[in-house]
C-alpha cells in the first residue's frame, strides 16, 4: 500500500533531502511540497494526505499552529533544527520529531514507526463484503463493516462495537473516518461515529442505536440532514 505524503519547509535544500529519501521507499508517494503553512492548507483541502514531514520553525505560522487548525489532520513527522517544540509535538501526537540535519537511517525509522501506526488495512472492493483489518492485542482482527454499530473514541484509542462485543484498537477516530464509506457511516460527535443502518431514532440532539443513546455535537449538526438523506439507504439495507 502506498501512503500519500507532503512536505512543509521553507528551507528548498531541506525539501530536496527529504525528496530524495521518500522516492528511495516504494511506501511513500509525494502529492506536494511547499514553503509554507497557508500553501499546505491548500494541498491539504484538494489531496488525500496520510502523512506529513512538516517544518516547525516557519514565517507567519509555526508548523505546529497549522496542525492545530486541521479538524482532521494527517499523521505528521516534524522535521526542524530546533530541540525546543519537542514536548509540544508530541503532545499533538506526532509520530516522530527529526533534528536537522536528518540522516537517511532517522528517517528511516520514523518512516517504519509511521507504518507500524496505521493500523489499518481495506480489503479491496472486489472481494466480498466490506470488511477492515484492525491491529488488536497484537494480532490482525478482521471487523464487517455490517457488524459495526458504533466506534467510540477513548484517550488514544478507538472502541468498535458490535452486537456481541467489542475491538478495541489504538487509533484516532479521526483515522478509521477516513478508512469507511461516507454512505454507511457518519460522524456525529467529536467521540463517536454511527452506522446509519443501525439508527434506530434519532432527534437533533442525539441518535439511537437500539437502547444506546449517543450525542450529537454542537459542531455536527449537520448530520441531521445527513440522516434524512441517508434514509432510503437505511430502508435498503434493513430491507430483506
Amino acid at each position: 500500500m502506498k501512503y500519500n505524503c507532503i512536505i512543509v519547509d521553507d528551507e528548498p535544500h531541506a525539501i530536496k533531502i527529504l525528496e530524495s529519501y521518500i522516492r528511495s521507499l516504494d511506501q511513500l508517494k509525494i502529492v506536494g511540497t511547499c514553503s509554507n503553512a497557508f500553501r499546505a492548507i491548500n494541498i491539504l483541502n484538494n489531496e488525500k494526505v496520510d502523512l506529513i514531514f512538516l517544518d516547525i520553525n516557519m514565517p507567519k505560522l509555526l508548523g505546529t499552529q497549522l496542525l492545530k487548525t486541521l479538524q482532521y489532520p494527517p499523521k505528521v513527522i516534524f522535521t526542524t533544527a530546533h530541540k525546543d517544540y519537542a514536548i509540544e509535538a508530541f503532545e499533538l501526537d506526532a509520530i516522530d520529531y527529526l533534528l536537522k540535519p536528518i540522516s537517511f537511517e532517522r528517517f528511516l525509522k520514523a518512516v517504519n514507526k509511521f507504518c507500524h501506526t496505521t493500523t489499518v488495512e481495506v480489503a479491496p472492493a472486489n472481494q466480498g463484503p466490506g470488511f477492515l483489518y484492525f491491529r488488536a492485542e497484537r494480532k490482525m482482527v478482521k471487523v464487517f463493516l455490517e457488524d459495526i454499530f458504533y466506534i467510540e473514541s477513548y484517550k488514544d484509542y478507538i472502541i468498535i462495537h458490535k452486537e456481541t462485543d467489542v475491538v478495541k484498537v489504538k487509533l484516532s477516530i479521526s483515522a478509521v473516518e477516513k478508512m469507511l464509506p461516507q454512505n454507511l457511516f457518519l460522524r456525529i460527535h467529536r467521540s463517536f461515529l454511527v452506522a446509519i443502518h443501525r439508527v434506530t431514532a434519532y432527534t437533533k440532539y442525539d441518535v439511537e442505536i437500539g437502547k444506546i443513546e449517543l450525542p450529537i455535537g454542537r459542531s455536527f449538526s449537520s448530520v441531521i440532514q445527513k440522516l434524512t438523506d441517508n434514509t432510503s439507504i437505511i430502508a435498503n439495507l434493513d430491507s430483506p
